[in-house]
């Protein structure tokens, strides 16, 4: 029962957030923004979308319960969910799930972002290692684990060269390394 719980929150937070991101993304394109990259896109939607069904086919087919380690693993998912509000309240409007860039911004240098250079990129990471560790989903968590890693490997220096190209990016983040 406290995995459905589970799942369908954090279900209902992404659809939040895809809302958020078309309000946000139809503010930046009315001040002039541009979307880059968006060839990747589709596919970000499908590793994000079917990372749910897999997590739910693995548990029920499997029988899963409980991670021993579930407190734990519970405890370190809230605080991923921190880190996630505290990024999006961060970049306010300029968060996307989309690479929309506004030409001549100043890069927001506030909240986690004055540690690093991708905070919300670690937090889906963990979010896609710790939510199936939590109900021992193995497979899920290992295959999802790769591929998100393949897509940021993509969509990482797809975002990083439309700041570089369009914002004050390199003169923030020149010294920071993640």
């Amino acid at each position: 029962m406290i995995f459905y719980i589970i799942v369908f929150l954090v279900i209902a937070q992404r659809l939040t957030e895809v809302f958020i991101a078309k309000r946000n993304e139809k503010w930046m394109l009315s001040q002039g923004a541009y979307e880059f990259g968006a060839s990747h896109y589709p596919y970000m939607l499908a590793l994000h979308s079917s990372f749910f069904l897999f997590l739910i086919v693995e548990v029920i087919t499997n029988n899963s319960s409980l991670s021993p380690l579930f407190p734990l693993l519970f405890i370190l998912f809230v605080a991923v969910q921190a880190l996630r509000i505290w990024c999006l309240r961060s970049l306010g409007p300029f968060w996307n799930t989309k690479i929309i860039i506004l030409p001549g911004a100043e890069v927001v240098k506030k909240g986690p972002y004055v540690f690093f250079r991708h905070p919300n990129y670690a937090v889906v990471c963990l979010e896609i290692l710790l939510l199936p560790l939590m109900f021992q989903a193995y497979f899920t968590a290992f295959c999802f684990t790769l591929l998100n890693i393949t897509m940021l490997s993509v969509r990482i220096p797809l975002e990083e060269k439309a700041l570089r190209e369009s914002t004050n990016y390199n003169h923030v983040f020149q010294k920071k390394i993640l």
